[in-house]
């Protein structure tokens, strides 16, 4: 029984010898189809059911497909091994002599052959052949995306093949032949520059000089109305030479561009293309201008993919052909110049027998022979501009579109065009046209987990794809579960000859090994963008630049932008850290690992502490600890722009320190950061860095860096209103250090306690408290934190009525201060000096301090505690009555506490600010200011305050005297203890 033949080019049928079969109901037809269009290939039953029913299919769907099928074998007479079920789906085996298309294909490939050889009229007759297998548009009856990606492919050849035996009947003089067939491809594709430049010579010869004139002008208007767009460089040719009656158009002297098929030497399109319009775009217009267009990226960024699409969109372009080469260029030895361009020349049919031997004759032949026409070169894969610079055509009618792995700086007549990885809807998109988006659809969650996980890297989206299509079986959710075990991963991103992992070794083995160490050490420090010190550190170089910039020029590493303070970021995209990670653990031992990662953390702490030092002059005394430092070659000129832009990095650099059980390092990251922590009021970094900290240090039984750290959390543990963590932290760093005999923590510690206990009254406990610190910081020779300890007994024996001894205390702290030129201690203790005067009675001496001091704040830009003192000024002209002149600074200041989180001075600030209201007789201002303070006291469960503020509320309406409420002041002024 003859063999079954397929047919696709028109409505989709079946032949058996030269009958044709009949397939039963159009669903029948439309399965044949799918699996035609999927032919040796596996397509899967929902792919069938979105054919045949679109998004609304039946309930009995699945079933009615497995029967649709069967029909298909049974008219068909398929035996088991050439319709096979595979998985929830179906796969045809067709041989290429079965399948109309294949034989299309195969028929316009050996038309070119002959056409080379010289056989003119053989050649058009096997065009004419080809054409003979179409009997309607492509895939008839099939409407999915995948079978309108194939319907395009194979019309864009079938008119190539007409536009092509047109072009023989010319060459061989049947112009009246040419012509008709010429003016309806013209009619039916307007735009098609090579059918109006065929059309144009054919009337030219047929004796019509002003219709072919007439075509140009034509092509032309609606080129420029419809487009915005002139005519292509071909077209304007042939009009020159019209005008002109160039001989080389006259019958029996064939132009150039006519004495044989253009070269196509372009691998196959890519169907399943998705997005990248904006870099596309941008190669079409570099080669419609005659350029050269590097596409740059890292691996698998798909470069190539790229490249054939954008040779394919530019074809009509360059009608005399389109020539490609992979030059090899990740490979161990990247394929010769000279003989790539003997390959080249081959192809524009110069023969051995005249080729030239050195490289410099061979590559000034193939210029010579590509002058005058107009061809694309497409250069794959390319090592280096040395390897480029031979191979590209001349200017005028040629363009150049090569890939590389590598930044071409050195060809500088190139434009560089760098791909990056997908967006998240081309991500999505590019896997759904792999897998089935019906598959996608049911589980978009995990599809969405998927690419994320593939780092939205289109080589690793193929290979993810690839997996899944080939295990109908799974679910999405079984290879995301794979994937995020990133152990394993790599292991995953593997399919056939698509391996993710060896893709990325081909470009770590083409940089040096200097750099090729500092990539795959890079990987053990996170996912994070950093500044480009790093890498001086983790190789142990300080002078790093030139392993960097080869590691960016090979695009394994990526820069960024450049920070708020002048460093550039780099970054290794996420399946390239976990790769570098892992080649990290094979090539060097875990010491060597930790070493690395210790240098690069010991820098950030080096750098955190010279920020730390440039607050403020002498405020923030370093504490002692005995971590490593690598000194990087950068250095902090604005301490608070450089800590906010590595604020995030720093969280990151001390959770980095404790998964290596680099403790030391942890907890001095942390207290490092603490002075602008307290700037920027970020308590919860500060709270988030201390606790992780502090974990390390109690496992590895560091008992000073446990004390500090549990010093710094009762301070923030003030800040945030906390009393009871703060007085047990306190405590606890307080034991902490006598354990260890440290002086200084024990003084800062019963600092802090003094500040809690005169929060809660208990004045004599807070006295010995401060007087015992205050000694041992004598002893130690704290200098700044003896005078801010002074001060503050000087509040104490305020609040206990002495005011002869709290001015000698106060003052005495005064003097130190201005001894040590520490203008920030000035501020605040100018400030508890108002408190005293005010005491006193000495209204106007309080407001003086008061100014002096804001005016500090101010100065050295400490918006907070400029906040306290415009709270004291509010409160001192509140006790004056001057309503205008306290609603002013208590609004200032309840803004800035507002920003900060600090809930308690606002609430004061408000509580104030109503109680002046009630007093001036402001009802709805009071109703306001007081409902506002009793939100925050409620909020920080402050119950004795919150009820006086509902006790004044209900008594709004009675006219009454209400007395300010006494501002709490603590030991330190709600500052650290320093």
């Amino acid at each position: 029984m003859p063999e079954v033949r397929f047919g696709v080019l028109g409505p989709v049928t079946a032949w058996r010898g030269t009958e044709m079969v009949g397939l039963g109901p159009s669903k029948c037809r439309q399965v044949l189809g799918m699996l035609l269009l999927y032919a040796n290939r596996r397509v899967d039953r929902e792919q069938i059911i979105e054919c045949a029913w679109g998004a609304t299919p039946p309930r009995s769907a699945i079933n009615l497909v497995q029967k649709y099928v069967g029909d298909v074998r049974r008219a068909l007479g398929l035996d088991g091994d050439s319709l096979i079920t595979v998985g929830t789906g179906y796969l045809l085996r067709v041989a290429p002599d079965q399948l109309d298309s294949t034989q299309f294909s195969t028929d316009l490939a050996h038309a070119r052959e002959t056409r080379n050889g010289g056989d003119l009229v053989g050649a058009r007759q096997t065009l004419a052949d080809a054409m003979a297998l179409w009997r309607g548009p492509a895939f008839s009856g099939i409407d999915t995306p995948a079978a309108d990606t194939e319907r395009a492919r194979l019309d864009e050849y079938r008119i190539g093949a007409l536009e092509d035996i047109a072009e023989l009947d010319l060459v061989q003089g049947d112009h009246a032949l040419a012509v008709a067939e010429l003016s309806r491809l013209a009619t039916e594709h307007p735009y098609r520059e090579r059918v109006r430049e065929l059309l144009m010579i054919a009337l030219y010869r047929s004796g019509r000089q002003a219709d072919a004139l007439a075509v140009y002008q034509d092509i032309q208007r609606l080129l420029v109305e419809e487009l915005g767009a002139n005519p292509g460089h071909g077209l304007q040719r042939v009009h020159a030479q019209i005008l002109r009656a160039d001989p080389a158009l006259a019958e029996g002297a064939a132009p150039r561009e006519l004495e044989s098929l253009p070269v196509c030497q372009l691998p196959a399109d890519i169907p399943d293309f998705t997005g990248r319009t904006e870099p596309l775009n941008e190669v079409l217009d570099l080669l419609t201008g005659g350029r050269t267009a590097v596409v740059v990226g890292a691996p698998g960024t798909g470069k190539s993919t790229l490249a054939v699409r954008a040779a394919h969109r530019a074809r009509e372009m360059f009608p005399d052909g389109q020539l490609y080469l992979d030059l090899a260029g990740t490979a161990d030895v990247p394929r010769d110049p000279a003989m790539m361009l003997a390959e080249l020349l081959r192809a524009l049919g110069v023969s051995d027998a005249v080729m030239p031997d050195g490289l410099h004759e061979r590559a000034a032949l193939y210029r010579s022979t590509l002058a005058g026409r107009q061809m694309l070169v497409l250069l794959d894969d390319a090592a280096g501009a040395h390897q480029v610079r031979p191979l590209l055509p001349p200017s005028g009618g040629c363009a150049a579109l090569v890939t590389s792995r590598h930044l071409l700086a050195d060809l500088t007549s190139a434009h560089h065009v760098e791909l990056d990885v997908l967006p998240s809807d081309d991500a999505r998109e590019l896997l759904a046209g792999i897998v089935g988006r019906a598959r996608v659809n049911r589980e978009p969650e995990q599809a969405a987990a998927i690419v994320e996980l593939c780092g939205h890297l289109p080589l690793a989206i193929r290979i993810a794809g690839a997996r899944l299509a080939s295990r109908q079986a799974w679910t999405l959710q079984v290879l995301q579960d794979r994937l995020e075990d990133e152990s394993r991963r790599l292991r995953e991103l593997r399919v056939g000859d698509l391996d993710i992992r060896a893709n990325f070794d081909l470009s770590v083995r083409m940089v040096p090994d200097d750099s090729a160490r500092a990539f795959r050490l890079m990987g053990l420090l996170g996912a994070e963008t950093l500044p480009g010190w790093v890498i001086g550190a983790l190789i142990d170089q300080h002078d790093a630049d030139d392993v960097l910039d080869a590691l960016v020029d090979a695009n394994l590493v990526r820069l960024m932008d450049t920070d708020n303070v002048g460093q550039p970021r780099y970054r290794l995209h996420d399946l390239l850290r976990t790769y570098a990670a892992k080649a990290a653990e094979e090539h060097y031992s875990l010491d060597e690992r930790r070493a690395a990662v210790q240098r690069v953390l010991a820098a950030w702490l080096a750098l955190a502490e010279q920020a730390r030092d440039l607050f403020y002059p002498s405020l923030f005394e370093p504490t002692p600890g005995t971590a490593p430092r690598w000194k990087p070659d950068y250095a902090v000129v604005d301490p608070v722009a450089w800590f906010d832009v590595e604020r995030g990095r720093l969280l990151h650099a001390i959770q980095l320190a404790v998964d290596w059980d680099l403790d030391e390092l942890a907890w001095e990251l942390a207290v490092a950061a603490v002075p602008y922590y307290d700037h920027r009021s970020l308590y919860q970094d500060w709270t988030r860095s201390h606790r992780v900290a502090l974990a390390a240090t109690r496992a590895a039984g560091n008992s000073h860096g446990e004390a500090v750290l549990l010093h710094g959390l009762g301070q923030v543990h003030i800040y945030r209103d906390e009393d009871a963590k703060a007085l047990r932290s306190l405590k606890r760093s307080l034991e902490v250090h006598r354990e260890t005999g440290d002086k200084r923590g024990m003084a800062l510690a019963l600092a802090g306690l003094a500040t809690m206990r005169r929060v809660h009254g208990n004045y004599d406990l807070a006295l010995g408290d401060a007087c015992t610190a205050l000694n041992l910081f004598v002893e130690v020779g704290h200098r700044h934190a003896e005078a801010q300890l002074r001060s503050a007994i000087g509040l104490i024996q305020l609040e206990q009525g002495n005011l002869d001894d709290a001015r000698d205390w106060i003052d005495s702290g005064l003097r130190v201060a201005r001894e040590l030129r520490d203008r920030h201690r000035q501020a605040v203790i100018l400030r508890n000096s108002s408190k005293y005067y005010q005491a006193s009675g000495d209204t106007a001496a309080a407001l003086r301090c008061l100014t002096r001091s804001l005016t500090i704040f101010k100065e050295i830009d400490d918006e907070r505690c400029a906040a306290y003192a415009e709270q004291r000024i509010g409160g001192v002209y509140a006790q004056l009555d001057d309503h205008s002149r306290a609603r002013c600074a208590l609004e200032r200041a309840a803004d800035v506490f507002y920003v900060n989180g600090d809930r308690r001075n606002e609430a004061e600030c408000w509580q104030q600010l109503g109680e002046l209201d009630v007093r001036h007789g402001e009802s709805e201002a009071a109703h306001r200011h007081l409902g506002m303070a009793l939100e925050l006291w409620q909020a920080i469960d402050q119950a004795d305050r919150a009820a006086a503020v509902e006790k004044a509320l209900e008594e709004i309406s009675q006219p009454r005297v209400v007395t300010g409420t006494a501002e709490t002041v603590l030991i330190f002024e709600r500052e650290p203890p320093r």
